[in-house]
């Protein structure tokens, strides 16, 4: 049994929208400010976070923040050869969920673990007996995506407070949002 737990971080709009061609619809410097700090902080020093991502989102990740600093990059694709050659060496590339796991198990040195898309890479881990939190940002706007959050069955998980998410709407230029958590039951 699995001892990792699987932290999944989304944005998503009105109607689940998560990206589109390629890229977040949106700007939000703040958000993408919390986003950074959630999948960075560590309580022990001597540790980092590990995020696992699919290939897309690898690809939509632009040059100079890439690899995401200060955390341990994951990329799922089926192509782990080719995509092997294309990435910093201290990128992980696996081909699936599973082995990207048995990789962070390996390691003594990691804390957390985030999943940070794209959708069926979220819906894959929704599905897996360790997801244990889905915090996703609610953004009250409606922009035109072509990728989706998937569903959150609320039979599964169910909304919850958590200390270090501010509850209050947050503002940024003509966009409201609300970060919300939802721990598996």
């Amino acid at each position: 049994m699995s001892k990792t737990n699987l932290n999944l971080i989304a944005a998503a709009c009105e109607n689940m929208g998560i990206g589109v061609n390629g890229t977040l619809p949106w700007r939000l410097k703040k958000e993408m400010a919390y986003f950074t700090t959630m999948t960075s902080k560590v309580r022990d020093p001597s540790k980092k976070n590990a995020v696992i991502m699919g290939r897309k989102t690898w690809d939509s990740i632009p040059p100079k923040f890439s690899p995401l600093s200060n955390r341990v990059n994951i990329v799922l694709t089926r192509n782990v050869d080719q995509v092997k050659s294309k990435v910093p060496e201290s990128v992980v590339v696996v081909p699936s969920l599973d082995e990207a796991i048995k990789y962070i198990e390996s390691r003594e040195d990691i804390e957390l673990t985030w999943v940070i898309g794209g959708s069926s890479v979220y819906k894959a881990s929704m599905e897996y007996p360790n997801c244990y939190k889905i915090y996703l940002t609610v953004i009250e706007k409606l922009f035109d995506c072509d990728t989706f959050f998937p569903n959150i069955d609320d039979q599964r998980f169910r909304l919850i407070q958590e200390e270090d998410v501010p509850t209050e709407r947050q503002v940024e230029g003509d966009i409201t949002y609300l970060y919300k958590v939802y721990k598996r039951l």
